[in-house]
């Protein structure tokens, strides 16, 4: 009996030695490419900021890039232009606002920036 289970023993000792470590991960370097941004996703987060800070929208036009509208008796403009580099120039405007601390133009662009992911 005492044969058997050395046998056994010594069997299952074999079948352990038997088994093939994983092989081991390799991390392969990865490049960001930044891509210039979605003119879609900018005009709505322009929209979408201007309505988070209480601009009331009068005309958006996509094809030009413009959004115009009022806050508090203000004219607000919002612009989106394409550049020569494939970039996107985003400027908004609200030179007769009375918002101070922050102002309407720092409010848009912290809401801009949050819509955007920044």
């Amino acid at each position: 009996m005492s044969r058997l289970l050395a046998l056994a023993i010594f069997a299952a000792s074999l079948t352990v030695g038997c088994v093939v470590a994983p092989y081991p991960y390799v991390g392969y370097p990865t490049t960001t490419v930044p891509t210039p941004p979605s003119f879609d996703r900018s005009w709505d987060a322009a929209l979408g900021a201007a309505a988070d800070v209480g601009v009331e929208i009068t005309s958006a036009d996509r094809a030009n890039g413009r959004i115009t509208g009022t806050k508090s008796g203000a004219a607000v403009t919002i612009d989106l232009q394409r550049q020569a580099d494939n970039s996107l120039q985003v400027t908004f405007k609200a030179p007769n606002s009375k918002e101070s601390n922050p102002t309407l133009n720092d409010r848009w662009a912290t809401a801009f920036g949050k819509r955007m992911g920044r």
